[in-house]
């Protein structure tokens, strides 16, 4: 990473001079402590915010402390926060420069007077583009390929993501594939993890630090021998780590919660690639429909 004028090269200090901010916390992400990674995966995926967030804003969205951040800050030889905000906004202005300055990019969606609510629609079309510029198509077609001949489908996901594994589960169902939801350690919900083997494939969702049930279904597919997807809005998340195959949403957002339009576009795009890629099955949904 190279200093520029408008750099305090104290931000750039602990630095390799050839690594980005990012890369740096990426290369470093097994020394932290639990509460540090939270930090570390929301700078990964959320560097335009955190480039201009204040430390308390920051530990908000990665739910943790202030006093966190700051100490996460001189782990990585920053002397504060601060500083580390000086690489990120470095690193930040690199990306755009590197886009064209943003010249070539379509008009804003609402004015520089956004109320609450466009702001909330303009950063849910930008979590969508980045989606779609960070999914590989190698990747959601070997997901795509895997549901389709899986004898059957099990998706974990928990909390606030809960309603969206019950809502990918339904259009599986709709497409014939034989599909379970865990959404709790509740026995019923064990005792489907249990039917895992090596013609079943278990679906993972997580939203930010992944969830301790996601964490342990996963390890368990692994270990049965069935194939393994993750969908996650943090790059460096232990959901990914386990996964055969990880595809990752942007959850960005100005509001009190996370934004899930990406993850809702990307089960539909595993969905209709399901689809697409049967023609039984899509006789029998064209057959449904003229019911």
């Amino acid at each position: 990473m190279k200093r520029t004028a408008s750099t305090s090269p104290t931000a750039l200090a602990p630095i390799v001079d050839h690594q980005t901010l990012t890369e740096y916390i990426q290369s470093r992400f097994d020394e932290f402590s639990r509460s540090q990674k939270d930090v570390a995966q929301y700078i990964v995926d959320h560097l335009d915010e955190v480039a201009f967030q204040t430390a308390e804003e920051l530990a908000r969205r990665a739910n943790t402390s202030s006093s966190t951040v700051v100490r996460f800050s001189q782990a990585l030889g920053f002397h504060g926060f601060p500083d580390l905000q000086d690489a990120a906004r470095d690193e930040y202005r690199r990306r755009v420069e590197a886009r064209g300055g943003g010249g070539g990019e379509s008009e804003p969606l609402f004015g520089l007077d956004q109320s609450p609510g466009e702001a909330s629609i303009a950063a849910d079309h930008l979590a969508v583009e980045e989606t779609a510029r960070r999914v590989s198509r190698s990747v959601l077609e070997q997901a795509v390929a895997d549901i389709g001949k899986a004898d059957r489908v099990i998706i974990v996901a928990a909390d606030q993501v809960a309603y969206f594994g019950t809502y990918f589960r339904h259009l599986l169902m709709l497409l014939g594939v034989q599909t379970d939801i865990v959404a709790s350690h509740a026995q019923e919900a064990r005792a489907r993890l249990a039917r895992l083997d090596e013609n079943a494939v278990l679906v993972g969702i997580t939203a930010g630090r992944a969830h301790p049930l996601v964490v342990r279904a996963l390890q368990l597919a692994r270990h049965r021998r069935a194939k393994t997807i993750a969908i996650t809005d943090a790059t460096l998340s232990e959901a990914a780590k386990l996964a055969h195959h990880s595809l990752f949403y942007s959850s960005n957002s100005p509001s009190f919660v996370r934004s899930h339009v990406a993850l809702l576009s990307l089960l539909q795009a595993l969905a209709q690639g399901v689809y697409a890629n049967d023609g039984a099955r899509a006789d029998r949904i064209r057959a449904y429909r003229l019911k």
